[in-house]
């Protein structure tokens, strides 16, 4: 599938970068997690990012939302550097983007449908009854049946979970979506089921997507790009073909190792 979307974000107006990350440095105490690392992502593209436990990935998922802050470096977005908006205009650029957390990190006191109203009820002024449409609107979208609505997220199951997360992220029709490990946790066809599910609103919607993952599959499934981070910067970045080419000795281990699963991540269709 990734194959077949590379032209999504061929030359022109589609090849315009929308988050551009330079000399970023992010650390805790002494340790810098990231130092120098630089990034660019595309408009329309599905961006995965990998790297060994502890590169600093949901790290820069972070500090690009700015909930980390950095040492150095700059962040932008659509064309704004971040440290440089008051809050009133970040609080505009931030209602441009949705962030799946890890686990989906749906308010545990809260339904389904009401997870899914919070960021309306803090940017938008609507009524209880567009409120009510809305919510629906974006569980549609995700797959879920109705009567999940209703529900608390301790009913739900994980892949459940998941998809109420991502209503949630789009509740504010976002033109980039972070998603963090957003198939851990699920079962393989669930995992798969999920990407597909990725894969499909980005062409439908024409999202952005910036995708920590650690999985094989999605990598090979639905990314145009890979950017892998070691040493505290990207090691490489491009088409699953051009990291498994790539000398590194953990690119080396992690795609073309054992568990780069032959059917999955060797024979990705031309």
């Amino acid at each position: 599938m990734a194959s077949e979307n590379a032209s999504h974000i061929g030359h022109g107006v589609q090849s315009e970068i929308v988050i551009s990350v330079e000399n970023l440095a992010v650390g805790f105490g002494e340790r810098l997690v990231i130092d120098g690392l630089a990034l660019d992502v595309h408009r329309g593209e599905i961006l995965g990012v990998v790297g060994a436990s502890g590169t600093g990935k949901s790290v820069l998922l972070r500090t690009i939302i700015g909930l980390v802050a950095k040492k150095r470096g700059t962040v932008q977005v659509f064309g704004h550097d971040m440290d440089r908006l008051n809050a009133q205009r970040r609080r505009l650029i931030e209602r441009r983007w949705g962030i799946l957390f890890q686990h989906g990190a749906l308010f545990s006191s809260l339904t389904v449908k009401q997870n899914i109203q919070f960021p309306m009820r803090e940017y938008l002024d609507l009524s209880p009854r567009l409120l009510d449409e809305m919510a629906m609107l974006k569980l549609q979208l995700v797959g879920l049946k109705p009567e999940a609505a209703n529900r608390m997220p301790s009913e739900l199951s994980g892949g459940m979970i998941k998809r109420a997360a991502l209503a949630r992220a789009l509740a504010l029709d976002p033109e980039i979506v972070f998603l963090d490990e957003p198939t851990s946790g699920l079962d393989p066809i669930g995992a798969g089921d999920f990407d597909e599910l990725i894969a499909t609103l980005r062409n439908t919607l024409g999202l952005t997507v910036f995708m920590v993952t650690h999985d094989l599959d999605s990598l090979a499934g639905i990314c145009d790009r890979i950017a892998a981070l070691g040493d505290g910067r990207v090691l490489s970045q491009g088409p699953l073909e051009q990291l498994k080419a790539e000398p590194h000795p953990w690119l080396q281990a992690y795609f073309n190792g054992p568990r780069a699963r032959a059917s999955h991540v060797h024979s990705k269709p031309a």
